[in-house]
């Protein structure tokens, strides 16, 4: 019997000690091709040294100040009253029996209340989004590209800009080899698009933004990268950000009609990520969408030209990135393909609700003669031209620095700068010079920024990005801790 019971039990420590089943050689291998600069290894190393500073280990600095992410309201964004008023009833209806609220927000909770399965935002919506939402975000389409129609049931609320983004990549990517979907995307790019087409196995297309003329498209420059795709995959679609991240530029309207031409010459699908469309600060510039241009070109490209566009409640005046708001709106598209596309959204169930509450605010805000009008016009105006007044000044204090060179931030949260005199050989360290730049400036003054090399430049350029969000009395301290250790780091490296 004791022989049968040791036996019993070296059998169970075999089995407790055997190979796992999901190992990083059996994983599924485009998930290890994933990579995603924004919270990469300078942001984990950033938390470790705050949790370092709480634990009292010295340091040459007090705090982290985190530039590397447009997280508005962790930089210190206030929200807008408005909206958290109203989320705050849909959230807790009994609040509507109360007077601390203004009435307009009590009606807007009442409607969206009533829209709700149960009358309550824990119940699941429609996968498509709340239906009184969607018809909402079709007439801000409608008021914001002149009386350009909008079609609510071409409006998908999403979680986020992101989700939207990544949705319509699925339905994109298809084939193997040379016929394998090639995705072309801007360099510098957010982050976004290089994991999502690595995650679904698609090619990555290239195209370079014109650093000398303010990081505006160039025409040439898409001939070049599409004819140079066409040779070992097979591009179906071309990525706008605009205004840019992670380079701060806002596009001409010329240059939105080239691009539109250009992709109904070339039958590729257009994906215009305008999540910064209420960002524009320089003067002369204006957000021109995407959707107002194809339609103002005629018949010949508003009824052939396949688009998605896409919007979020993280970015603009709002800045609440938390609740995962967005939305996306297709034209053009095959009904079949159509039908497909809100297949693949019902399987998520739907978007978060309070997310879908707060995208109903922002497109249909205080209107003149409400309560919470001048309010929310008072809030909304301050948040943009302060925005507008770190824009300018990170643009003006970086280009003081001897070795960078800034452009305009004419629009988003970021500035992309050059780094023009880097030269530390990479071989020597391991490690990209960008990266390498970015790991000591954080290590010597707590500063966190993000790499060039995270968001793709050209090959011999250096870059970093760094919000504008901070605070103006942190941004100038970011501003001279930077301006001091460039200058220190050359001296070094040089």
């Amino acid at each position: 019997v004791c022989a049968f019971i040791e036996c019993r039990g070296v059998a169970a420590r075999h089995m407790l000690s055997r190979d796992k089943v999901l190992t990083i050689d059996t994983m599924n291998p485009t998930v290890k091709n994933v990579e995603y600069a924004v919270r990469g290894p300078i942001v984990q190393r950033a938390m470790q040294v705050e949790k370092e500073l709480r634990e009292g280990v010295k340091k040459p600095f007090t705090e982290v100040i985190k530039a590397n992410i447009g997280d508005a309201h962790a930089m210190g964004q206030k929200p807008i009253t408005f909206f958290r008023q109203v989320l705050a009833l849909c959230s807790y209806p009994e609040l509507l029996n109360e007077n601390m609220f203004p009435e307009d927000a009590k009606n807007r909770a009442r409607r969206i209340l009533q829209a709700c399965g149960g009358s309550s935002v824990g119940a699941y919506s429609a996968s498509q989004g709340i239906d009184c939402v969607r018809q909402d975000v079709a007439r801000y389409i409608e008021r914001r590209d002149g009386g350009v129609p909008c079609d609510p049931d071409n409006v998908y609320l999403t979680t986020g800009a992101s989700d939207g983004i990544v949705t319509m990549l699925k339905l994109l990517v298809c084939g193997e080899g040379a016929s394998r979907t090639g995705v072309m995307i801007s360099i510098p790019q957010y982050p976004l698009y290089s994991a999502a087409l690595a995650e679904l196995g698609a090619v990555q297309v290239n195209y370079y933004l014109n650093e000398e003329k303010c990081w505006s498209m160039d025409l040439s420059e898409l001939e070049r990268s599409l004819a140079e795709a066409r040779k070992h995959c097979n591009p179906k679609a071309l990525c706008i950000i605009n205004p840019g991240n992670p380079t701060g530029q806002v596009q001409s309207r010329q240059c939105i009609e080239d691009v539109i031409r250009f992709a109904a010459k070339e039958r590729l699908f257009l994906m215009a990520d305008e999540v910064y469309q209420d960002n524009v600060y320089a003067e002369g510039c204006q957000f021109h969408s995407f959707k107002k241009v194809l339609f103002e070109l005629g018949p010949e490209y508003s009824d052939n030209v396949e688009l998605a566009s896409f919007h979020s409640t993280s970015k603009c005046y709002m800045g609440e990135c938390g609740f995962r708001g967005g939305y996306m709106e297709v034209i053009n598209m095959d009904p079949e393909v159509q039908a497909q596309l809100s297949k693949l959204v019902s399987v998520r169930l739907c978007p978060p609700v309070p997310g879908q509450v707060l995208m109903d605010l922002v497109v249909n805000s205080p209107q003149p003669g409400e309560p919470s009008y001048t309010t929310f016009m008072k809030e909304r105006t301050a948040t943009l031209s302060l925005l507008a007044e770190k824009a300018k000044l990170t643009e003006q204090i970086l280009n003081t620095v001897p070795g960078i060179t800034c452009n305009p931030v004419q629009g988003a949260m970021y500035s992309f700068p050059n780094i023009i005199s880097l030269s530390l050989p990479p071989q020597a360290l391991g490690q990209a010079p960008d990266m390498f730049y970015c790991m000591k400036l954080l290590e010597e003054t707590g500063i966190c920024l993000v790499p060039g090399s995270g968001f793709g430049q050209k090959d011999g350029t250096y870059h970093f990005r760094m919000t504008i969000l901070p605070p103006t009395d942190k941004l100038k301290i970011l501003l001279a801790k930077v301006k001091e250790f460039h200058q220190k780091f050359t001296q070094q490296y040089s």
